[in-house]
């Protein structure tokens, strides 16, 4: 059986694969050469399905665990994959809600004030230029000034000072910046994580760019799901490839009598 020429790949790769456990080890001819079966094609084909979702590394280990008499550690493998993409899926949700929750540049939706202004009884020192004062902007918030402040220490938030009193001045930029970290924090995030989207958030000049970069994120991970499924399609094949008598799928329960309805 030409495994090569089938799946399209050196004959030196498919050696690699077998060195590697990928494959079944091969028997020989009295002459040496190796002699492929059907079940080499299709743990060929389990390996190159799993590898869309999984990638090289795990996808390799999956294989090398089935190949030794594993199945559990392969199976635990795949099990720990769906934990992360289901982990990744809940934090693309928590950080789709943080975006929709942070107000356009240029805006005062949701009562957000100019310094300068006197809100719940919060005097702000007059500014020279637009922006909000740490106590306003911790209101609208609903925090500390002291957590405004950490997160500036953190170097999430970059307020500027006001020239004449020194006090921080928080301008669009940074409402916004405060705005989508007061959000992750909502959603569980730790001050690590949300540096590195921070950064991306100025790099974009604003959320509105974000909008094509999220639905990227969703098309990856709703395209890992479903190469996951296949690869785990070709691998129940293998499974029973290898042990056609063995019990590789849970017998399912009887289904309940049926009930006569009387009308």
């Amino acid at each position: 059986m030409d495994l090569a020429r089938e799946h399209g790949v050196s004959t030196q790769a498919v050696r690699n694969y077998e060195d590697a456990g990928i494959l079944p080890a091969a028997t020989r001819t009295e002459h040496g050469y190796r002699t492929y079966t059907p079940m080499h094609a299709q743990a060929l084909r389990t390996f190159r399905a799993l590898t869309a979702g999984h990638g090289h590394a795990m996808s390799t280990a999956i294989m090398c665990a089935v190949n030794s008499g594993d199945v559990d550690a392969a199976l635990q493998t795949i099990d720990d994959a769906h934990a992360q993409l289901r982990e990744e899926r809940a934090t693309l949700r928590s950080v789709e809600h943080a975006l929709a929750g942070v107000q356009p540049a240029g805006t005062t939706r949701g009562g957000v004030q100019p310094a300068g202004t006197t809100r719940g009884g919060v005097q702000p020192v007059a500014s020279s230029g637009a922006g909000l004062f740490i106590g306003p902007l911790a209101h609208k918030l609903g925090v500390e000034p002291a957590t405004l402040r950490k997160w500036e220490r953190a170097g999430l938030v970059r307020p500027d000072r006001d020239r004449k009193t020194g006090y921080r001045v928080y301008a669009e930029s940074a409402v916004r910046d405060a705005q989508l970290i007061r959000q992750l924090r909502r959603g569980g995030f730790a001050l690590s994580r949300i540096a590195p989207l921070i950064a991306h958030v100025r790099s974009a000049g604003g959320v509105e760019p974000l909008v094509d970069l999220m639905d990227d994120w969703h098309d990856r991970i709703h395209a890992r799901g479903r190469a996951m499924l296949s690869g785990a399609a070709e691998l129940d094949r293998y499974l029973v490839l290898r042990n056609p008598d063995g019990r590789v799928r849970p017998e399912l329960p009887d289904a309940p009598p049926s009930v006569p309805v009387h009308r």
